[in-house]
């Protein structure tokens, strides 16, 4: 049986104080985390602002979150690189410092083959005893994982337990639900499609917004879970604008700039990623002003 991922994860934003990791405030946010029925925290991934890491900091990220959730909730370290020892390096740290799983997302700028993906993804998975969470993003890394290669890696890697898809095609994301199998965890990528990705099958989502809006985004997943629909539309179609405007600009641009406005953290970025511009930011603010996260 394999280990299962399921339900609101949240791909949680790395908060940085004068250049370096506020390591207060990383304990802060997990605990809201905790509190708030998120069910996995991934560290260390895009929303996080992973490229912008050096690798100790990267692993330092991984241990402090691991330390800070003290086994209460799960943490699945994001890991992936497009060197695959690297990447086998960072899963084996994250391992060693007792996450519960990692994010492996697709080796990107190289463009690897078919071919190619599915020995970097076995390589990783053979390489360490975590659950891997697949992360298909063609969007960033230029490569897309067909449903061929998935389903070898589903059925030759016993930990590539799951995938987070961000194709953004449910037509996609059926293909595996049906090559996987249903102990195969497919996660939403993208927020505002995770309660369709709910009806046809999927388990769950790796939520931008969660990092500001936790118990409704769990909320609205558990919903769907559990076979109330029309709660889990009600909640979809609340966090729906949210959900488009973190994508106002590339993600964490927005999510960072809405968590700095409730006063959760700096708004600080490392570049190449900066501030929002003005006239998005206050798009932004009339949103959270909606919600009553802002006055």
């Amino acid at each position: 049986m394999r280990a299962t991922f399921q339900g609101s994860i949240v791909a949680m934003v790395t908060p940085f104080r004068n250049g370096k990791i506020d390591e207060p405030k990383v304990k802060e946010l997990v605990e809201l985390h905790v509190k708030s029925g998120t069910d996995a925290i991934v560290p260390c991934g895009t929303t996080g602002e992973s490229p912008t890491l050096s690798h100790d900091e990267h692993r330092h990220m991984a241990e402090l979150t691991v330390e800070a959730a003290a086994g209460r909730i799960p943490v699945i370290a994001g890991t992936g690189s497009n060197s695959t020892s690297e990447a086998i390096d960072l899963t084996k740290h994250a391992e060693r410092a007792g996450a519960q799983g990692a994010l492996v997302v697709n080796p990107y700028y190289n463009k690897p083959t078919q071919e190619g993906l599915y020995r970097h993804f076995r390589a990783v998975g053979e390489a360490s005893t975590l659950p891997i969470l697949v992360y298909n993003i063609q969007g960033r890394t230029a490569v897309n994982i067909e449903t061929d290669t998935m389903a070898r890696l589903a059925r030759d890697a016993q930990n590539i337990v799951g995938v987070k898809e961000a194709s953004g095609s449910l037509d996609q994301m059926s293909q595996v639900i049906l090559a996987c199998g249903p102990d195969f965890s497919v996660l939403s990528g993208d927020d505002n499609i995770t309660l369709p990705l709910l009806v046809i099958g999927g388990r769950g989502v790796i939520s931008v917004i969660a990092n500001i809006v936790p118990r409704e985004t769990s909320e609205m997943v558990h919903a769907a879970l559990d076979g109330d629909w029309k709660r889990a539309r009600e909640l979809h179609y609340k966090l729906f604008p949210l959900a488009r405007a973190a994508f106002l600009e590339t993600n964490p641009i927005p999510i960072k700039e809405a968590m700095a406005m409730t006063g959760m953290l700096e708004p600080e970025f490392r570049l190449p990623m900066c501030r929002m511009g003005d006239a998005n930011r206050q798009k932004l603010r009339v949103i959270l002003e909606s919600y009553g996260l802002v006055k």
